[in-house]
């Protein structure tokens, strides 16, 4: 895994502080985010497969075992691997299959790794979400966390909601009531979206979840 950070700088923040004052006291609290980004984007699909429904735990353990097992992680070493191996490091048939599947389709030319920096934010989740095993909040999170797109807001993130109802007090977070955050936050919804992750894991003392019960 890279140990690069989610870049972004002051420009960011003083628009965002000046669209909303809330937001403005939850980024002076917290100050700077480190999110660690992982700028391979073969690798960070095949992550993102094995990490879906297991812990952060189990989801180390197992990546350690496919890195010590595969040592790169590409379609080349994923195919000489095939799907038994892949499984014996930890995970599922069906993950192994979406893995080897995923890595045949890159070898072949079907999904063109370098393509997707050319697409749009729309365009790359299609793109993603065409894999097996990727869903379109999964995509979301390559576009963050790997593709470093500035404009990410991703509706069907349950800790994002989460933030913007702590923050805002709000009991829910409807579909209308959030595109008006994503507007607000527009062109930065990255770097919102950090603190909002921040909030939602308890970084602020005394906050907490107006959810409806």
């Amino acid at each position: 895994m890279s140990d690069m950070y989610f870049k972004y700088w002051e420009t960011e923040i003083e628009y965002l502080k000046s669209k909303d004052k809330k937001l403005a006291e939850i980024i002076d609290k917290i100050g700077h985010i480190n999110r660690e980004v992982n700028s391979d984007l073969f690798s960070s699909i095949v992550s993102s497969i094995v990490s879906q429904q297991i812990s952060a735990k189990a989801y180390k353990t197992v990546w350690k075992r496919m890195i010590d097992e595969l040592g790169k992680i590409n379609a080349e070493t994923i195919l000489n691997a095939g799907v038994e191996k892949i499984q014996k490091c930890g995970i599922s048939f069906r993950k192994a299959e979406y893995i080897v599947d995923f890595a045949k389709r890159v070898k072949t030319g079907e999904f063109n790794l370098v393509g997707i920096n050319e697409m749009t934010d729309e365009e790359a989740i299609a793109e993603l979400s065409s894999l097996k095993g990727i869903g379109v909040w999964t995509a979301e999170m390559i576009l963050l966390f790997c593709l470093q797109r500035p404009n990410v807001f991703s509706y069907g993130d349950l800790a994002i909601h989460r933030g913007l109802r702590m923050v805002y007090h709000h009991r829910d977070i409807d579909k209308e009531r959030f595109e008006g955050y994503r507007k607000r936050f527009s062109p930065y919804c990255s770097v919102a979206s950090l603190y909002f992750w921040e909030v939602a894991g308890g970084a602020i003392e005394g906050m907490k979840d107006y959810k409806l019960r």
